[in-house]
């Protein structure tokens, strides 16, 4: 059985009784909101009002932007990598550096052994990280823009935009340093004559 108590009117309640109908109360209360804003909605052709009204309980359909963000650290990683080197950068130079040495003799002179030996392995190795540059900067940029492209109204989220603008920022740096260590501008071979 339930306890008997005093409520503000000093009438005596039970308390079990008192707590339903306190519940009921304020269920009551928030269907009456709910009701109230589908109405408002109802007239000004708003249907996102009665998922607000409703305390957020129905979400709003749509892209969470997971793929988004899986993008922008993929164009960060790939940024990363265009300045570290890879594995396919790696094994270019390795054959590179294997071919020039086939095609020179033992007789050849000393700039011919050094280009082909470690000249087209540096091109080799400039020319993946370029392209590891190339391609964090594209998708960094696609998804900075994604959102002019996406529904109106939903802002991307502040960690998305940071990790493109570094995936945009590694992909420059990549591709600048790939340029300049392919005209030999940056760390050229040294000169044989």
């Amino acid at each position: 059985m339930g306890t008997k108590t005093v409520d503000e009117t000093g009438v005596k309640t039970d308390d079990e009784k008192t707590v339903k109908a306190e519940e009921e109360a304020a269920t009551d209360q928030t269907v009456g909101e709910a009701g109230e804003a589908e109405d408002a909605a109802a007239d000004t052709g708003d249907d996102t009002a009665p998922q607000a009204a409703a305390g957020g309980a129905v979400e709003k359909e749509g892209s969470t932007g997971v793929g988004q963000g899986a993008a922008a650290v993929v164009s960060a990683g790939l940024g990363i990598v265009s300045l570290t080197g890879s594995w396919v950068g790696t094994v270019a130079s390795a054959r590179e550096s294997l071919i020039g040495q086939l095609e020179t003799s033992s007789s050849s002179n000393v700039g011919t052994l050094i280009e082909k030996g470690y000249g087209d392995a540096w091109h080799a190795t400039a020319l993946w990280g370029g392209a590891f540059a190339l391609v964090a900067l594209i998708v960094g940029v696609v998804v900075l823009a994604r959102p002019a492209f996406g529904a109106p109204g939903r802002p991307q989220a502040p960690w998305i935009k940071s990790v493109s603008w570094a995936g945009v920022a590694l992909g420059v740096i990549g591709l600048l340093l790939a340029v300049l260590k392919y005209t030999d501008i940056l760390l050229g071979l040294p000169s044989t004559g």
